[in-house]
């Protein structure tokens, strides 16, 4: 193998830094598609779609188990595919394997779902060998190839109003590489990952960012920061913590 350059710790760092500025370009610009697509137009979804899940039929707005927003990724896991009836496909087994905590976006109202044609004893079955947690339901109407995933595994985004569902946004293909982190889905959701500091439609909700975080095992449903947790964001004295000041430029909370 040929390798590059072989340099001291100056040159390295300095090499760290050049690519750092391309990397903080790429962020924001992920930041402003992520801002565009918080204004992406939203579809009325009028068919009555019914899926399967562990204890029976349930409608598309079910899959939001109360939540406002609904992420819905299609594995394909169903006669025909390699790896049935063991498993589901690689690459969609690769996907299940990197979602993070789902409390996080739960916290989020945000609800992420797994769907596939096998049945739900094959699904309950797999998802226990592999230890995934999400919800999985079974596709027994023409929902996949109305959502563009009839043939190859995407990502659908959704919000309700009250009992209407809307169609927010849709990946598919490489765009699904990135799908497992809870940034990630927040990302692709009309709502984004609600902090103060993105570029949201006016009314939209947010709070401050870190304040909402929480132990996966520690979110009540009710979120508030801890006055513990804020005292420690502040860097008060007496914690023993003290966080480093973020420049100006820092590229997770831009300036406007």
């Amino acid at each position: 193998m040929k390798t590059p350059p072989i340099v001291d710790r100056t040159e390295w760092e300095a090499a760290r830094l050049r690519l750092l500025d391309k990397e903080k370009e790429m962020t924001r610009a992920r930041d402003a598609l992520a801002a565009e697509r918080r204004r992406m137009p939203w579809l009325p979804i009028e068919h009555p779609y019914v899926f399967e899940g562990p204890t029976g039929p349930a409608s598309l707005l079910d899959l939001f188990h109360g939540r406002r927003q609904l992420v819905i990724y299609r594995a394909f896991f169903e006669p025909g595919v390699f790896g049935w009836p063991e498993h589901p496909c690689r690459g969609c087994s690769m996907v299940a394997d990197q979602v993070a905590h789902l409390a996080h976006l739960n916290a989020r109202d945000t609800t992420l779902v797994f769907v596939s044609r096998a049945p739900q004893s094959d699904i309950a079955r797999v998802r226990d060998r592999m230890g995934w947690t999400m919800p999985w339901y079974t596709l027994t109407d023409g929902f996949d190839a109305d959502f563009g995933v009839d043939e190859w595994h995407g990502t659908n985004a959704f919000i309700r109003d009250e009992n209407t569902v809307y169609r927010t946004y849709f990946v598919n293909s490489r765009g699904d590489e990135m799908m497992g982190g809870t940034w990630d889905y927040l990302d692709i959701t009309a709502l984004g990952r609600q902090e103060s500091w993105e570029d949201s439609p006016e009314g939209y909700p947010q709070t401050p960012p870190y304040e909402w975080w929480n132990w996966h095992d520690e979110y009540t449903g009710a979120e508030s920061a801890a006055p513990g947790w804020l005292v420690q964001l502040n860097g008060a004295a007496g914690t023993g913590i003290t966080l480093r000041e973020e420049p100006a430029d820092c590229c997770a909370h831009p300036v406007k």
